[in-house]
Formats: C-alpha cells, sequence, structure tokens
C-alpha cells in the first residue's frame, strides 16, 4: 500500500505540470496577440526581404497590391487592422479566397511565427490611413457612379448596382489609387480580377465574350465558367447562357474590355477623384 507522503507528492507533482502546461499556452497565447517587434525599424526592414520573397507575388512590390491579391498598404483590412488580426490573416489564411495559410507547418510559403511578425512590422511601416475626404467628394462620387457615369449599371457596391463586372465593396482597400486609375482610364491594359468574390480574387479575368448561337443569334458578354466542351456567359443584360461548345458558330473570347474608356473628355479628373472618394467610403460591410 502506498504511503500518504508518495501519494501527495505525485499529486504535487501533477499539478506543477498543469501549471507549466497553462503557462506555455498563456506564452503562446500572447505571442499571437502582441507584435513583439512593433516600432522597430530594422525589424521592418527584414520584413521586407521576407515579403518579398513570400507576399510580393500576389500583393506586388511595396505591398500595394497586385492583379492577386489587395494593397496591403491601405486601412481599413477586410480581414481586421490590428496586429493580431494581420498575423492571423497571414498564418492561417482565408478560408474561400486564394489567401492560404502560411505558417510553418501549412501549404502556403512555411512562415515561423517570427518572420510573420516581422512582415506584420514592415506592413505598419507602409501603412497609410484611408481618408476619402481628402480624395474628393464622396457624396458627388455617388452620384456620378449611380448617375451620368453609369458605373452602377455593371458594378455593385455594398449591394446596390450590376452584376456585368467585379463588385467594387472595398474596392479602394483592396486596390491602389492607381491601379484603380488605370482600370477606368484604360480598362483594356489590365482586364480587371474579382476583389471580394470568394475564390475569383485570384483567378477570374473579366473576359469579353462574342457568341453566336446555332440559330445565328449574337450574344456578347463576360465568361462565367468554361471547360474543354461548354461555355457559360452573363451577357449585357445580365441574362446567364451555357452552351456546348460544338453547337456553337461561333465562339470568340478577347482581352477588349467590355468597359469604356474614361479618358479626361468623359471624366474630369475632378470627377474621377470624386468617385474613387466615394469607393473609399465604402469598405465591405458599411458605406454612404
Amino acid at each position: 500500500m502506498k504511503s500518504q507522503k508518495t501519494i501527495w507528492w505525485r499529486y504535487g507533482m501533477r499539478v506543477v505540470v498543469c501549471v507549466l502546461i497553462l503557462i506555455f499556452c498563456a506564452k503562446a497565447s500572447c505571442a499571437q496577440t502582441k507584435n513583439p517587434y512593433t516600432g522597430d525599424a530594422k525589424i521592418a526592414k527584414i520584413g521586407e526581404y521576407q515579403f518579398r520573397a513570400n507576399c510580393a507575388f500576389c500583393h506586388g512590390l511595396g505591398a500595394r497590391g497586385g492583379g492577386r491579391g489587395p494593397d496591403l498598404t491601405r486601412t481599413p483590412k477586410k480581414h481586421g487592422d490590428s496586429d493580431a488580426e494581420i498575423f492571423g490573416t497571414i498564418n492561417n489564411g482565408v478560408a474561400g479566397t486564394a489567401m492560404p495559410p502560411n505558417g510553418a507547418t501549412q501549404q502556403g510559403v512555411g512562415m515561423t511565427e517570427e518572420e510573420i511578425w516581422q512582415v506584420v512590422t514592415y506592413i505598419r511601416s507602409v501603412e497609410k490611413k484611408s481618408d476619402a475626404s481628402k480624395m474628393g467628394n464622396a457624396s458627388h462620387g455617388k452620384e456620378l457612379f449611380y448617375g451620368s457615369a453609369s458605373c452602377g449599371t455593371c458594378h455593385m457596391v455594398n449591394g446596390k448596382g450590376g452584376r456585368l463586372g467585379p463588385d467594387l465593396t472595398g474596392a479602394a482597400s483592396a486596390r491602389s489609387t492607381e491601379y484603380l486609375t488605370e482600370s477606368l482610364r484604360q480598362p483594356s491594359k489590365r482586364l480587371a480580377q474579382g476583389i471580394s468574390e470568394a475564390m475569383k480574387e485570384f483567378s477570374q479575368e473579366y473576359e469579353t465574350a462574342n457568341v453566336t448561337a446555332a440559330d445565328g443569334t449574337k450574344y456578347q458578354g463576360v465568361v462565367l465558367n468554361e471547360d474543354a466542351f461548354t461555355v457559360q456567359i452573363l451577357d449585357t443584360r445580365e441574362s446567364v447562357h451555357s452552351w456546348e461548345k460544338s453547337s456553337l458558330k461561333a465562339f470568340e473570347k478577347t482581352r477588349q474590355s467590355l468597359m469604356p474608356a474614361y479618358d479626361e473628355k468623359v471624366l474630369p479628373e475632378k470627377d474621377l477623384q470624386d468617385l474613387l472618394a466615394f469607393l473609399a467610403a465604402n469598405v465591405a460591410g458599411g458605406g454612404k
């Protein structure tokens, strides 16, 4: 029979082990919520190298956004603005989008916790808070969007507008001002990619499709889905059509955007700034 002293000793050891586990878990949790390198310029520089190696392919050099990933110099960010939230986005990815989990044991680039914090510190060092009021008149921009500029015919903001082009809710926080300006002035130079649609911010381009059906009817729109045998398009009246390719008289895809070019004669610089201010004032889940 075990002595009472032995029993108490073993009980005490178990308590010690439990306490150590709790301390370890608490430290791990803290490491996930507080950036140990806040404001450290040297770490930010190291983070820039990490960013260029692991993130720039999608988010562009300087974190200003690319065709595949959003501009990370802007605030507010779609998936959270705190250091912990940015860390979580990098480490865990964003379900339903092209952003993979990038932690050391994940499917992405496999960064350590330290490397992720370095990247977070770099992003903070290049961040610029958005101020729609300094860009232009957001109220006038809204009038242009749904009025004379006819943007709302094809584009949606916070659930209002058309579906032929990409949803622009949160576009100003996801894309740089230069990217949006180029998309307006020269829409065919770089076909727009989906911004907020799940899994489309990586792959879908809004290619123009010209289709002649078996009965001679002609359709024009954007490609929604396509494989070796079938194609599905959304036409300019926002009707969806599907065909087997073998049944078509003609099917052509072109990189000439359906969106007209808004040059300075069509959209003066002041009106352009007002439109951008309207987009900047409308982030996912909010806006005016």
